[in-house]
């Protein structure tokens, strides 16, 4: 069992920047790959980035690529999502997922998720 407490959302302007953290209890950290995903009112849960279990690997969706880094720290057991040049259509709960399939993609494939974060960005 890992339990996933993520944390760090709020309230930002356009242009501006968050950076979500996502705390793992429970089994082997780094035995886990870990994604983010969103969901905004009205829409389907989305990709947002994932990263491997060593963290030398990472995705991003395209509309998140170039402004959004995600990364991990298996000491501290916990990954990040860095979120510059924030835009209105960013604005979406968080979830963080922990998974031991290399399907960073894949909802289906993660076992674990986080309560989720509300992320808002105002124009």
């Amino acid at each position: 069992q890992v339990t996933l407490v993520a944390s760090g959302g709020g309230l930002v302007q356009a242009g501006g920047s968050l950076r979500l953290s996502c705390a793992a209890s429970g089994r082997t950290f780094s035995g886990y790959v870990m994604g983010w995903f969103r969901q905004a009112p009205g829409k389907e849960r989305e990709f947002v980035a994932g990263i491997s279990w060593s963290g030398s690997s990472t995705h991003y969706a395209d509309s998140v690529k170039g402004r959004f880094t995600i990364s991990r720290d298996n000491a501290k057991n916990t990954v990040y999502l860095q979120m510059n040049s924030l835009k209105p259509e960013d604005t979406a709960v968080y979830y963080c997922a922990a998974g031991r399939l290399y399907r960073l993609t894949d909802g289906d494939s993660y076992e674990y998720w986080g309560q989720g974060t509300q992320v808002t960005v105002s124009s």
